[in-house]
């Protein structure tokens, strides 16, 4: 295995049109819809990242900035910005542009991590990334102190599932 990869290496997008069925009764995007689209992407950079089966550990956040409408387009840009042992964090960015006037937003933005599985469905080991651009080297840079935050999040996320009942309501 390489021991490290260019970001670049890792990047995808993804463009779709906003149609009546993919919005709310704001007129805007289901977030949904959204979160199924980043999802996509995340998982795509992430398996060119380490051409290793993946599976999403978490997503950290799905930040929403500015409403899509049905006259813009939604593009998705995701590529892995840094790697644990044998997780990843994958970052997207969702431009929205309107169709009629070539106006683009940043319209949300998320954190997702990744584990890349082997044959045996056990994690493994992936390369590193090497960022080259001022926007992958800050993404790169400030990702230790994210994956702190999500391993005590994880943490604090288990032991309140401890508390939850898992009991039927007739129970």
């Amino acid at each position: 295995m390489e021991q490290k990869r260019y970001v670049r290496e890792s990047k995808c997008y993804k463009t779709a049109r906003v149609f009546p069925p993919d919005v709310n009764n704001h007129n805007t995007l289901f977030g949904g819809k959204l979160m199924a689209y980043i999802d996509d992407i995340a998982s795509i950079a992430a398996a060119k990242h380490c051409r290793r089966s993946v599976v999403t550990a978490s997503t950290d956040s799905v930040d929403f900035l500015h409403p899509i409408r049905p006259s813009d387009s939604v593009c998705l840009e995701a590529y892995v910005v840094w790697c644990g042992r044998s997780s990843m964090e994958v970052f997207v960015k969702v431009i929205k542009e309107d169709l009629m006037t070539g106006e683009r937003v940043i319209a949300a933005h998320s954190f997702l991590t990744f584990v890349a599985l082997g044959d045996d469905k056990k994690p493994v080991p992936m390369p590193d990334v090497i960022p080259e651009t001022e926007e992958e080297r800050k993404l790169n840079e400030t990702a230790p102190r994210r994956a702190e935050m999500r391993k005590q999040r994880r943490e604090e996320s288990k032991q309140f599932a401890g508390f939850l009942s898992v009991k039927q309501p007739w129970e």
